[in-house]
């Protein structure tokens, strides 16, 4: 059974998360693609910038990286990956509903396996090009296409009209007079830049969000342990102290900070790494 929007919605809604990764999966949800080719991506991936992602759900570049680890340790298994190089976006999707068995137990009762029903929302490249009909992009159906797709493709920084004039060449050099829309994604996916090229500029360092004081120590805290190997320091700690300490230093984290259970146990294990009680 294949994935929708309903179903990886209903599964946020069971998972046990703070409010704040709960926000932020149904961020990334809200920009996943379901039709192949939608925004130049492939089925079931979004595309964000952490600056993006950071704006939208309201929160500082710090404090997300500790929200996308939350979602990474969940039962919705969030995967991020960054294949298109230093500047492009990164694509995230839900591993959890990769696998068939996965999804039986929520699965929707509706044939909801896009994001819209109409076409106008897609950047779905369908139909043929006539190469030597309009050389202004902008004259064509093609230009919202191409700016729409090559943001998470290597082309993502170049001109739209120069894609076109590129694409046109490339197939006049081969005597192509009408080609399948889909050879310009194509060509787009395997863009190189031309030898003598301007250099890709330095990246800008983003401004730094100043993080509250009780925000910063718990961020600290919880970057002390990481929540990778968090059942192994539980069970480590639980060993040294007992449960029932165990669970009154969480309460009191809870208290301190108002954060989430997940969150308080980090914390928990960050401040035994840190006053030597488990190793790291």
């Amino acid at each position: 059974m294949e994935p929708t929007t309903g179903l990886i919605l209903r599964r946020i809604t069971q998972t046990v998360l703070s409010v704040s990764a709960h926000k932020l999966a149904t961020i990334i949800l809200d920009g996943i693609a379901w039709k192949e080719g939608y925004n130049g991506l492939s089925r079931g991936t979004a595309a964000f910038t952490l600056s993006a992602l950071a704006e939208k759900t309201g929160v500082s570049r710090q404090y997300l990286t500790v929200l996308l680890t939350e979602l990474e340790a969940s039962q919705l298994q969030l995967s991020r990956q960054k294949p298109n190089g230093k500047y492009a976006p990164w694509l995230f999707r839900f591993t959890a509903f990769d696998e068939a068995d996965e999804i039986e137990d929520v699965a929707s009762g509706r044939d909801d396996t896009s994001l819209s029903s109409k076409d106008y929302n897609k950047t779905v490249f369908s139909g043929h090009i006539n190469i030597n009909a309009v050389s202004n992009v902008f004259q064509t159906c093609w230009a919202d296409l191409i700016k729409a797709a090559k943001t998470v493709l290597p082309c993502w920084n170049v001109d739209t009209q120069v894609i076109w004039d590129r694409f046109l060449a490339f197939n006049r050099a081969r005597g192509n007079e009408k080609v399948p829309a889909g050879f310009l994604l194509g060509f787009m996916r395997r863009w190189r830049t031309a030898p003598g090229a301007t250099p890709r500029p330095r990246e800008v360092p983003e401004p730094q969000v100043m993080l509250d004081p009780r925000q910063r120590e718990l961020r600290d805290q919880i970057k002390a342990a990481p929540s990778t190997n968090r059942q192994f320091h539980a069970s480590d700690l639980c060993s040294k102290i007992g449960m029932a300490a165990y669970e009154a230093r969480v309460l009191e984290v809870i208290r301190q900070f108002g954060c989430q259970r997940f969150t308080a146990m980090l914390a928990v294990h960050g401040r035994a790494v840190l006053a030597g009680e488990i190793a790291r």
